[in-house]
């Protein structure tokens, strides 16, 4: 499939919609796509659906620009990139973590502008977890079965996991991923089945891929998600 089809005469948008492939999407090479509020823009790495989809975005908040108040029937998780975000709930700093679960609202903004990575309707339905995490309060953990990592945990479920890891300049990584995983560059570089992904590109793989990967010279940190793609194949 290519990267972005869409149905004609439907609304529907897909979006690296085969969960089934590995999948690669370097973030200089898509472009900013406006979004239905002023000043926010986005790039889309995988979606399925119109405005209310399941999606994986990288969205872009103009200084001074907002997004109406709405609720996240499916659930939201970002992380912020840049910049300051801000809702009702507070003012998040580049290094924050957030889960708004099914049945949350706020009303987005951004007085200076920020960039987000942002995941929309992919909860367990009952999730009512709430997550606000400033990494840069958090320690890191080296696990004593993986030489030249270093984890900081971000939220775990029996559906999912979600990390911050950073690879040792030149360290061979290796995850095995029966559930799929995600792997977004943060910092640094890393290579992978023959492709180099540097900061803000992603990686997909499959239920029962394997990640094997190589950090770069000057290491890498990465945001993973993992365990929660069984539930998108096929769709």
């Amino acid at each position: 499939m290519d990267r972005a089809s869409s149905r004609k005469g439907s609304k529907l948008v897909r979006v690296n919609a085969d969960f089934t492939q590995r999948v690669v999407v370097r973030s200089e090479t898509v472009d900013w796509v406006p979004s239905p509020m002023k000043g926010v823009d986005r790039k889309m790495l995988d979606r399925i659906g119109d405005e209310v989809a399941r999606a994986t975005t990288i969205v872009r908040y103009a200084p001074g620009s907002a997004f109406s108040a709405h609720t996240h029937d499916g659930g939201e998780e970002f992380l912020v990139l840049d910049g300051v975000f801000s809702d009702e709930h507070g003012d998040f700093p580049a290094g924050s973590y957030i889960r708004n679960p099914p049945t949350s609202s706020h009303t987005p903004s951004s007085v200076d502008g920020c960039t987000i990575l942002v995941k929309l309707h992919q909860f367990d339905p009952s999730d009512r977890t709430h997550v606000r995490i400033e990494m840069g309060k958090m320690r890191g953990v080296a696990p004593s079965d993986r030489a030249g990592v270093t984890v900081t945990p971000l939220f775990s479920d029996d559906r999912e996991d979600v990390r911050v890891e950073e690879w040792a300049a030149h360290s061979d990584v290796t995850l095995d991923l029966p559930g799929g995983g995600e792997v977004f560059v943060l910092e640094g570089s890393f290579e992978e089945s023959g492709d180099s992904l540097g900061e803000r590109d992603w990686l997909r793989l499959p239920p029962g891929g394997t990640l094997a990967a190589t950090a770069g010279a000057a290491g890498a940190k990465v945001w993973i998600k993992s365990g929660h793609l069984t539930d998108a194949v096929g769709g």
